[in-house]
């Protein structure tokens, strides 16, 4: 027989000020790793998708605008690389961002053939808007700690992310933003 929890308000009301409800087995489904983590990121996924609804390509879309606004003008093969997206889906993921605005491509100086990806004005403000609503979406779901509490929870997420990932390598950022991938399979 699979974990039971509680819709109860109550056992909510408990949980969020850390009294663990109890349960027949002596463990809270609420103390375990897996559901927890399972239950943070399917809030933040969704949180993060509804804010991104309107950008071409969703998440991948703005990863791309982000990494090309953070780190420059990039060769569009390399981008692909770097961020896991095939290439072919890479070229329609920019000719949607290019109709839309956001980014343009260039001749690559080096290499006549390549093409750099280079933000727009209007990229840049899409993505500083961009950001603001994802602020705004790790607000609902961080919401109910402190800023202390905040800070302490993503320097230690970040630590144990960048061990895992050290451990096993994810191959595509991307396929995580995608919601139908099973992280086990990037």
């Amino acid at each position: 027989m699979g974990a039971v929890t509680s819709s109860s308000p109550e056992v909510a009301t408990r949980a969020t000020r850390g009294v663990e409800p109890p349960t027949a087995s002596g463990a809270p489904v609420e103390s375990d790793l897996g559901w927890a983590l399972g239950v943070v990121f399917r809030r933040y996924a969704k949180a993060a998708a509804a804010a991104l609804d309107d950008v071409p390509g969703g998440p991948r879309g703005y990863q791309v605008l982000a990494t090309a606004c953070s780190e420059g003008p990039r060769r569009q093969l390399d981008l692909a690389a770097q961020l896991g997206v095939d290439r072919t889906v890479m070229t329609y993921l920019l000719d949607d961002l290019e109709k839309a605005g956001l980014v343009h491509r260039q001749p690559d100086p080096a290499d006549r053939r390549a093409r750099l990806i280079v933000p727009t004005d209007q990229g840049v403000e899409t993505l500083c808007d961009l950001e603001r609503r994802l602020a705004t979406a790790e607000e609902e779901v961080l919401g109910i700690l402190d800023e202390s509490e905040r800070s302490s929870f993503r320097t230690l997420l970040r630590r144990v992310a960048m061990k895992a990932n050290a451990v096993d390598p994810l191959h595509n950022a991307c396929a995580l933003a995608d919601e139908a991938v099973d992280p086990a399979d990037t």
